[in-house]
């Protein structure tokens, strides 16, 4: 399975929640019933405040807006809220509301995408199957170190399976949350896979059990924290996003990977007002967890776009055809292009940038083994639920590059996130782009690689290495 994604649109909208865990609100008096119309449907809505707005003012301000607060974010003023009145954006303010779950709704016209992923039950050890491990060296670092059990990679994903025997020594249910409703919810149900086997793919690259069976992660020391942002339908609403970034740093996790990209669009653009709360909020939570030491590692995404000249976005905010619209130089995809954040690309086994994978100079941090689809055994093997599979994107490149950052957080203790973020840079193995980007062989260029060997459009600073990791 590639970047998490819908039927036929790559559009994830994941709205990160910014901010620690939910602060208790006073209660406020209802506004008069008589002026709140309540027709439905009840909508979730992201509202921005001016930052230090208190608790009591933003509940005051979305309860007189006939609104409910779902949570308030005081660290960073954002606010989740929910409203069966239509006129709760209006009355709220447009320039600082969005909700991306009314826009989804307004234009959906299809079903859920099918899962269809075949699974393997346990058969041995298949680390031979491995290649992508082989590329970073993951074999050779193990012997050094395989991690240290105080970093935790919080898996910001459809959830982990903690049943699956490769995962259940890493996995801290303590620290695992579901975050569906844009407020982190510590059952287990809540934070558990349901319809998607993506999130348990994810955390096997990063930190499946070097155990002499099954698959073995990059980090297979350290442990992880699910905690979950895509919902039944495969939508990743910013709110799921920014729950998801404010638990990790309430949890003092050290890493997210994040194998996703923001719905309802592939891009966020700031010159659109709603578009623009999304932007701002994500922005406020990850800068948030930056602060309290988490490194954000994120995918560049399966478009095959330039995204430092994006032109035009083919993506869907619902399950249904695409929608192509312009975008400008204000159009980002989230949360990858943000400041703060390690943009991944996907390179296969030849070292060479995968065809799907989207690129970008100044927009892609590092690459890494995400797969050739071209063949079903080029794409890479991980844990799903009741065993293995393989799959191809910068879904999959992202954790190997989390995965590497966990072990330099392992060897290197004291580091912040900042200086993590530039570890992780400099350790990168240098890849200069293609004399010859012809994927097809018809004497056509695929896409066309900018700057220079140690950082380039294609491969930012090169490919991550694992035993570099443990030994510079």
């Amino acid at each position: 399975m590639p970047l998490l994604h819908r039927a036929r649109a790559a559009a994830m909208t994941a709205l990160l929640a910014a901010g620690c865990m939910a602060a208790s609100l006073p209660a406020i008096a209802e506004p008069d019933v008589n002026s709140c119309i309540q027709p439905g449907p009840n909508l979730r809505y992201l509202v921005v405040f001016s930052q230090f707005t208190t608790a009591e003012a933003a509940n005051a301000e979305i309860t007189e807006a006939c609104g409910t607060t779902t949570v308030y974010y005081p660290e960073i003023g954002v606010a989740v809220a929910t409203s069966p009145d239509p006129s709760f954006l209006k009355l709220i303010g447009p320039q600082r509301a969005y909700s991306a779950q009314a826009e989804s709704i307004a234009k959906r016209s299809a079903k859920r995408k099918k899962d269809d992923t075949e699974l393997f039950r346990p058969s041995g050890l298949r680390s031979g199957e491995q290649w992508d491990m082989d590329l970073i060296k993951a074999p050779a670092a193990h012997a050094i170190s395989r991690g240290s059990k105080s970093v935790v990679v919080g898996v910001l994903d459809s959830g982990v399976d903690p049943r699956h025997p490769d995962l259940a020594q890493a996995l801290a249910p303590e620290l695992s949350a579901g975050c569906l409703t844009g407020k982190p919810d510590t059952s287990p149900s809540a934070w558990a896979p349901t319809t998607s086997a993506h999130g348990t793919h994810v955390a096997g690259t990063i930190a499946a059990a070097d155990d002499g069976r099954g698959t073995t992660g990059v980090a297979p020391g350290v442990r992880i924290a699910s905690v979950k942002v895509v919902d039944d339908d495969g939508f990743i609403y910013p709110e799921y996003a920014v729950c998801g970034f404010m638990w990790a740093a309430a949890q003092g996790m050290t890493i997210t990977n994040n194998s996703y990209f923001i719905d309802p669009y592939l891009f966020t653009c700031q010159s659109e007002p709603g578009q623009r709360v999304i932007y701002e909020a994500v922005r406020r939570a990850v800068d948030y967890a930056t602060s309290r030491n988490v490194l954000t590692v994120a995918a560049a995404g399966n478009n095959a776009a330039d995204l430092s000249r994006p032109g035009r976005d083919s993506s869907s905010p619902t399950n249904g055809d695409a929608q192509t619209r312009t975008v400008d130089s204000t159009c980002v995809v989230l949360p990858a292009q943000l400041k703060n954040v390690v943009g991944v690309s996907a390179v296969e086994s030849t070292k060479t940038k995968a065809g799907y994978s989207s690129y970008g100079l100044g927009a892609i941090d590092v690459t890494a083994p995400g797969g050739d689809t071209r063949a079903p055994s080029g794409c890479v093997l991980s844990t799903v639920p009741s065993g293995y599979d393989y799959s191809c994107g910068t879904s999959m490149a992202t954790p190997h590059a989390a995965g590497v950052a966990a072990l330099i957080a392992s060897t290197h203790p004291e580091t912040d996130a900042v200086s993590l973020g530039r570890m992780l840079n400099a350790q990168a193995e240098t890849l200069a782009c293609p004399a010859d980007y012809d994927l097809n062989g018809i004497g056509v260029q695929d896409a066309f690689c900018t700057g220079y060997s140690e950082y380039n459009s294609f491969y930012g600073h090169g490919l991550v290495d694992a035993l570099a990791a443990v030994t510079k």
